[in-house]
């Protein structure tokens, strides 16, 4: 298979856009790359030279040092810049800021922001490739792909599986980008929270709707939990968090009813006591340290991809120490 026929063309700023075979290409890559970070020495040589800015618009802790990890073990030479140290804070806009970083010749920008599009805004307007690492409720597509690497892994493949996304669909990037590369791969895919919590018409994307967390457990063999996002709800949405756990949250009691084991994912940060317990948060089938595991290696295949690295060359890099 040529690098060609799985080229991801500039930039990564979503799910939607891609299809299958590109999703598994990247998926395939990260198996490759899962070793280095198993290793003494944790580095390849294979972005040496290449120059990566993250700008974090948005606060972030796991995404934003998986990047780091992702790029370092890469070899890449990286900056990060956060909104509060940089010149937006004076009035700079996006653009402005972006082309002062290209005119420093850089090769790559990983940006999170807070408005919906403007990963694919900033793309359109810098020759550097872009990554989303999240933009507004729009998709987090590295999230996406470390779930359905993470699922895959323990479960085989996704003909057949059921995928059932619970919580605050609403605001969730991470759930838009679950939804297309899922259905994608050739899972079913559901959801499951409060009506004020659900986007209208979300039927229209191929999922089915739950109205219960019982009906979702039943129906699933992987629950990717979903944290609130208070901070970006002003008010109304549920009655308090007490009520939400009782109601939706995700306990050993309710598991135990259902005849088959379920694979329990979270994307982070968790609310522990809200959304999931703590004994299904720590429980047996809990994978979700896994996924930050391999955030590292899907980060570390999108950067290769992108670069230029052909996707049948990743298992002969990994085995150059840098």
């Amino acid at each position: 298979m040529s690098d060609r026929t799985f080229s991801l063309g500039k930039d990564l700023v979503g799910l939607e856009d891609l299809s299958a075979d590109q999703i598994v290409c990247i998926l395939d890559t990260a198996e490759a790359f899962k070793e280095i970070s198993e290793r003494r020495i944790k580095k390849v040589p294979v972005l040496r030279g290449k120059t990566i800015v993250n700008l974090f618009f948005e606060p972030s802790t796991r995404t934003k040092i998986s990047f780091e990890f992702a790029e370092k073990r890469l070899s890449a030479d990286t900056v990060s810049i956060s909104s509060a140290g940089s010149s937006v804070t004076k009035g700079e806009t996006l653009v402005d800021t972006a082309r002062n970083l290209e005119a420093m010749k850089i090769n790559m920008v990983v940006i999170r922001h807070g408005s919906s599009g403007a990963a694919k805004f900033l793309g359109e307007r810098i020759p550097s490739s872009v990554i989303n690492a999240g933009d507004g409720s729009h998709e987090h597509p590295t999230q996406g792909l470390l779930d359905a690497v993470t699922i895959r892994d323990h479960l085989g493949g996704f003909d057949g599986l059921n995928v059932c996304i619970v919580g605050d669909v609403l605001h969730s990037r991470v759930a838009r980008s679950n939804i297309h590369g899922l259905l994608k791969l050739g899972a079913s895919v559901g959801v499951c929270g409060p009506y004020t919590l659900l986007p209208a018409d979300i039927e229209k994307m191929g999922v089915k709707v739950f109205h219960t967390i019982e009906e979702a457990i039943e129906w699933s063999n992987v629950l990717n939990i979903l944290r609130l996002q208070l901070e970006r709800m002003h008010s109304g949405y549920i009655p308090s968090l007490r009520e939400y756990n009782q109601k939706w949250g995700v306990s050993k009691e309710r598991l135990k009813r259902c005849s088959e084991e379920v694979l329990i994912l979270h994307p982070g940060p968790m609310n522990r006591g809200v959304e999931i317990d703590s004994d299904v948060a720590d429980g047996p089938n809990s994978v979700i340290l896994e996924q930050v595991t391999n955030g590292v290696a899907i980060r570390m295949a999108v950067l290769y991809l992108l670069s230029g690295g052909a996707p049948e060359a990743a298992e002969s890099a990994k085995g150059v120490i840098g």
